[in-house]
Formats: C-alpha cells, structure tokens, sequence
C-alpha cells in the first residue's frame, strides 16, 4: 500500500486531499502545529493520524506532500531529503493527481467554495464524482468518473493544474500583497484558461470574463441577454430562490436554490451550464440543486432565542456586499447587524472605502481589530480608520460583545476570514 505523509495538513486545501486519499484507500498521515483548527475535525473523523511537527515523522518508506506554506529550511522537508526521497508541494502534486479524472476546476475571486460545493454534489448524484473543496472538505470515490476541485489563484497556484473544464466565476481585484492591480489578476486567469482541455465556462455579466482568449469552447452564462445561459423571471420565496434558464434564448427549465442573492444564482447557473455540457440531465440538476446544504462558513445559521447568528467568509467588499444582499432578501422584516473583523492590514488599506461602502448597506455596523496575516507588517493602519468612515460603527471586543443582546428581532452577521467564530462563540457564552 502506498503511503502517504503530508506536511501542513490542517490547512485547507491539504486536510481535503488528504480526506481525498484516504477516501481512495491510500495509507494518509500528516503533521502540523498544535494549535486547533476547523479543518482537524474531518480528518480525525476518518481515523487520520495526526502528529506535532517533528523531523522523525519522516519514515524512508513515504510519499511526502507539503503545504505550499512551508519551503525547504523545514525540518520535516529537510529530513526527508536526507532520505532522498521526493517532495511535492501540494499545488504540482494534485496538478498531476487530477490526471486521471475528468477534472473540473472552479475558479474565481469570489464564489469558489460555494460553486465547487454545489458542484460536486450535483454531479456526484448522477456520476461518482470525487471533490475538493477549500473549506477543508475533500471527499474521494475509488471509480471516480469526475474530480471537482477549487482552484486558487493566489501567488498564481492555479497555473498548476491543466484541467479538462474549468469554471471562472469572476475576476476582482484581491490579494493585494501579491497582485499589483486588477489587470494582473486578469492576466493569470488569462494564462489559466489556455491551459485548459475541453471548455470553459465563465460569467459573461463579468466584463473582464467576456474578453477571456482559449484555444476551446467558451461558454458564458449570467443575467444578461447575450449569454448562452441566461436566468430570468428570478422570483424570492421563504423556500429560496426560483429562475428559468434559458439555454441560447430558448427555455431549458425552471429550477429553485436553497439559497439568496445573485451571487447564488449565478453560481447555480455555472453548474447548470457545466452539467448541461456533460449532458446530465436538466431534471436530475434541478432535483439536488433543490437539496444542497451549503459549504461551511458560507452563510452557515443558527437561531439563538430571538436572534438569528450567520457565520460567513466575506472578506472582500464584494462578498460582504453580496452576503448583506442575501440576507435582506431572506429575512426582509428583521435588522441586519454586520459583525466585520477585517483580514489583513494590506487587504484592508487597499480597500478601505469599498469596505466603507458596503458594510453601510447593513443597519448597525460593529467592527473587531484587524486580523493580521503573518505575512505582513502591521504600519500605521489602525480599525479606527475604518470606523471613522461608517457613520454610528462601534468598536466590538469579546469583552463588550454583549451589547449586541439589544438588538432583538435582528440578524447577526459575523463576517471575515481569520478568527472571527471566536467573537461568535463569545457572543454566545453571554446568553
């Protein structure tokens, strides 16, 4: 049997490949810090050893994969050159593992996770279909037709995959300790869509997608006319959203969504464009894209007396916008209470007034201290910055959070991407 170590397992990505192997009957381990994460619970979950990073982990027999987070002055990456064996950091290792599937790759700024998520559990209903997912969730079938993978552009770590499909979703500008500007983003999924096989789909309402050149089909969908997949009539209801799609102007079907905003829809129509192009049928799309659960921390809820807490991602003005959006759509006699702990100081200095913006959309704005990334340096930026441009936005810390007791009859919506579930879990212990 083929074993497997990986180094920085708790990451993400990682702890889902490694779900993935062991799905597929691969002997998987792997080390990480001791501190706990989210992504830990699955893998314990599957019986996955897990151990303290220490060089002799390293056993002579291992395939070893590690996070692209770690490079070679690691103890664990040194030992195992001192045994001469290969190391493959995660994005080339699962560039080669996804070879011998018919690969799908989602890409985008935004609405990755959630559009891998639907997509593997609509094409998993019709095919035995493996996924990897960047909320940690990595699921593997031994006779996979189809491997469904989030693809993220950050430092470029797509470019090395060479998918058969690929999804782009949208093209923002984001990660700006790494990307210059926009066009620079764009000239990385522009280098990622020659590399793909078959076709691929991509937003056509994004106008930075509409100029996107491949050597295969390019089929856009969105709300607009000139898509080759169009969504129309869009209707809310308490049960979730309900649209026809209509397939180069004539009517494919009516489907419904659990979920709320365009955002959703959007993601639910590149699937649909997706399973259309490998001839699934419409009535089996529409039967699952009715069941899906969500991807966790994307608009993940709990009713808590006479609140509602939802737990979300949004790190981007974009998204925050897109989830404040959502929300009023769902709950339109409630008020909506933005909880915002900004993730890193480069992200929040480079969008300050977009995050302005968009969280004055919600009716009470409380904001965390900054999270800042190990990456970077913090400078002179400070939260106060950002409080000053929110007209009534209040400083919140998990000593004062109980003030948010006196907005009853509303929505909590704990927002970001560091340790923003801390504050909920406080908030929580309070009641």
């Amino acid at each position: 049997m083929t074993n497997f170590h990986f180094i920085g397992i708790k990451g993400s990505g990682m702890s889902a490949l490694a779900q993935v192997m062991h799905d597929m009957n691969f002997d998987v381990q792997g080390s990480d810090v001791e501190k706990q994460f989210f992504t830990q619970r699955p893998l314990e979950q599957k019986g996955i050893q897990l151990f303290p990073f220490e060089r002799n982990n390293i056993k002579s027999d291992q395939h070893i994969v590690v996070s692209a987070a770690y490079g070679d002055d690691h103890e664990e990456v040194q030992r195992a050159h001192e045994l001469g064996l290969e190391v493959k950091k995660y994005p080339i290792f699962l560039g080669e593992f996804i070879q011998q599937f018919t690969s799908i790759a989602v890409t985008g700024s935004h609405g990755k996770t959630s559009t891998t998520g639907l997509l593997a559990h609509v094409l998993g209903s019709a095919f035995p279909t493996s996924y990897l997912i960047g909320d940690g969730t990595g699921k593997g079938e031994e006779d996979s037709k189809y491997f469904a993978f989030e693809a993220c552009e950050y430092r470029r770590h797509f470019l090395n995959y060479k998918p058969d499909y690929c999804i782009m979703t949208n093209i923002d500008f984001d990660h700006p300790d790494y990307f210059k500007d926009v066009q620079d983003v764009l000239s990385a999924f522009q280098e990622m869509a020659m590399q793909v096989k078959k076709a691929i789909v991509a937003c056509g309402d994004d106008e930075h997608l509409q100029g996107i050149h491949a050597n295969v089909p390019v089929v856009y969908y969105g709300f607009n006319e000139d898509n080759d997949f169009q969504a129309r009539s869009v209707e809310t209801t308490t049960e979730g959203t309900k649209f026809d799609v209509y397939v180069r102007n004539s009517l494919y079907g009516t489907f419904v969504i659990p979920g709320y905003g365009r955002h959703n829809v959007l993601n639910a129509l590149a699937v649909i464009a997706l399973c259309h192009y490998e001839n699934v049928p419409a009535e089996v799309v529409a039967e699952h894209l009715k069941t899906f659960q969500g991807v966790k921390r994307r608009f993940s809820e709990k009713k808590v007396e006479k609140q509602i807490l939802i737990d979300d991602y949004a790190h981007h003005p974009t998204e925050i916008a897109a989830t404040i959006e959502a929300t009023k759509q769902k709950y339109p006699t409630h008020n909506v209470v933005a909880i915002f702990q900004p993730h890193t100081f480069t992200r929040t200095k480079a969008f300050l007034n977009e995050f302005a913006e968009s969280l004055k959309k919600a009716d009470y704005v409380y904001l965390c201290d900054i999270f800042g990334s190990a990456r970077e340096q913090a400078g002179t930026l400070k939260i106060d910055n950002l409080i000053e441009l929110i007209p009534g936005a209040k400083l919140i810390t998990e000593e004062s959070i109980a003030i948010l007791q006196n907005h009853e009859n509303s929505v909590l919506l704990f927002m970001g991407a560091g340790d923003i579930q801390k504050f909920q879990q406080a908030y929580e212990d309070t009641l």
